[in-house]
C-alpha cells in the first residue's frame, strides 16, 4: 500500500502548480473585490438616487444569487451575447463581483459607523466633502472594516474552488483529477483541505492582523498630532 510521502512524491508538483494558480485567482480577485467594494459602497451612500439605485441592484442581485450560478452565467451564457471570456479570466471576475457585493456593505457600514461628531468636526474646519471623507472618515471607517474583510478574503479564498468547474486548473481541479486516476479521496481532497487552510490560517488572517495593528497605530499617532 502506497504511502501518503509516496503520494505527495508523485502528485505534489500538480498540487503545487494548482495552488499557484488558486494564490492567483484569489490575488486577483481580491483586489478586483476591493476596488468595487469601495466604489459601490461609497455610490450606495450618495443623496442621489441615480447613482444610489444602481449600487442597490448590484448589492441585491449578487448577494442573492449563487456564484456558482454567476459563475457559468460569465461563462457559458455571456458568450451567446458576444461577450467571451477565458476561463481563468472568467474564473476571478465571478469570485470577485460576488464578493464585492458583500464588500461593498461592509465599506458602507463602517463609514456610516464612524462617529457623528467626526463629520461636524470636519464641517466646522469647512472641508469639502471630498476632504472629509479622505482625510477624516476614510481613514476611521477602514480601521471598523479591516476584521470583517478578513474574513470576507477567507470566503474569497474558499469560493475560487468552484473555478474548477469551468476546466480552471487550480488547487481542487488538480486535486478532483489526481482522485480520478488514483481513487485516493482521502489522500487527494485532504492535502487539498490542509492546504486551502494553512493558506487562509498561516498567510490571509496573519497579513490581514498585520495590516489591522499597523493602521491602528498610524492612526494613533494621527489622534496624538491632532
Amino acid at each position: 500500500m502506497q504511502s501518503y510521502l509516496e503520494y505527495l512524491d508523485q502528485h505534489g508538483s500538480r498540487f503545487l502548480d494548482g495552488t499557484l494558480i488558486t494564490i492567483q485567482q484569489t490575488i486577483i480577485a481580491g483586489l478586483l473585490a476591493i476596488a468595487i467594494s469601495l466604489v459601490v459602497g461609497l455610490m450606495k451612500l450618495s443623496s442621489h438616487k441615480v447613482i444610489r439605485w444602481p449600487a442597490i441592484g448590484y448589492i441585491e442581485f449578487f448577494r442573492g444569487t449563487s456564484l456558482l450560478v454567476q459563475l457559468y452565467w460569465i461563462f457559458f451564457v455571456l458568450p451567446l451575447f458576444g461577450i467571451t471570456f477565458e476561463k481563468f479570466t472568467a474564473g476571478f471576475i465571478a469570485v470577485g463581483l460576488n464578493l464585492g457585493a458583500y464588500g461593498a456593505e461592509l465599506v458602507r457600514g463602517s463609514i456610516q459607523s464612524v462617529p457623528r461628531g467626526q463629520y461636524e468636526a470636519a464641517l466646522a474646519l469647512n472641508m469639502s466633502p471630498y476632504k472629509r471623507m479622505k482625510r477624516i472618515i476614510f481613514p476611521q471607517a477602514l480601521l471598523i472594516m479591516l476584521p470583517p474583510w478578513g474574513n470576507l478574503l477567507i470566503e474569497l479564498l474558499k469560493g475560487t474552488a468552484l473555478v474548477s468547474l469551468i476546466a480552471v486548473a487550480d488547487l481542487m481541479f488538480e486535486a478532483k483529477q489526481i482522485n480520478g486516476s488514483t481513487f485516493l479521496s482521502a489522500e487527494s481532497f485532504g492535502t487539498a483541505l490542509i492546504i486551502y487552510y494553512l493558506m487562509a490560517r498561516l498567510v490571509i488572517s496573519p497579513a490581514m492582523r498585520a495590516f489591522e495593528k499597523y493602521w491602528a497605530k498610524k492612526m494613533g499617532r494621527f489622534a496624538n498630532h491632532a
